[in-house]
């Protein structure tokens, strides 16, 4: 959300990078994200979008909320909503909140998420997450979930669980921000 930030978010995947002993060209290859992107963001020199950061992550075998999370060996079973990491989406504007503890050893990730009105999030197939599910509860405005050629029309309430491995798109249809919560489960 700002230099600071950037600089910070650069510096924790070049670390990932490193302790997976990726080059840049081996990271682009399994994210599909090009290498100068990947060093542009590790230089702090742009920000990623949220599809963008979710390759990067699944390309280094983190969920967005693992990425989030600090690398505590252990953590404390609370954290205060005061110091719940926040991160903007700088092509959607969506504001994604890590409510989690960090650093506990749960395979349940809880994300909250502040969706502007019209915007659209499409993420691609990804074989390495096909471990994974998740649970779409939204609490208010309207949401679209498209799976394939499925779309899902969310309205305060009501909770859509999914596969993740597929493309999937999170759109907002209204000219109203969309909150809602998403409930990873990291395993199977």
């Amino acid at each position: 959300m700002d230099d600071g930030f950037d600089r910070s978010m650069g510096e924790r995947i070049r670390a990932l990078r490193n302790r997976h002993d990726l080059t840049l060209d081996e990271l682009s290859q399994r994210s599909g994200v090009s290498r100068a992107m990947i060093s542009r963001i590790e230089r702090a020199e742009a920000s990623p979008t949220a599809a963008l950061l979710a390759r990067l992550c699944e390309a280094l075998g983190l969920s967005l909320s693992a990425f989030f999370a600090d690398d505590e060996a252990a953590g404390s079973p609370l954290v205060r909503r005061a110091d719940q990491k926040l991160w903007r989406d700088p092509h959607t504007g969506y504001l994604r909140r890590s409510v989690s503890p960090p650093g506990t050893p749960s395979r349940v990730d809880i994300v909250e998420v502040e969706f502007p009105p019209r915007a659209r999030v499409s993420f691609p197939p990804r074989e390495e997450s096909r471990v994974m599910t998740q649970h779409v509860w939204l609490f208010e405005g309207a949401l679209e979930m498209i799976i394939g050629e499925t779309v899902h029309r969310l309205y305060p309430g009501d909770c859509l669980y999914m596969d993740i491995g597929d493309a999937f798109d999170f759109y907002n249809p209204s000219d109203k921000p969309a909150r809602y919560a998403v409930i990873l489960d990291r395993g199977r």
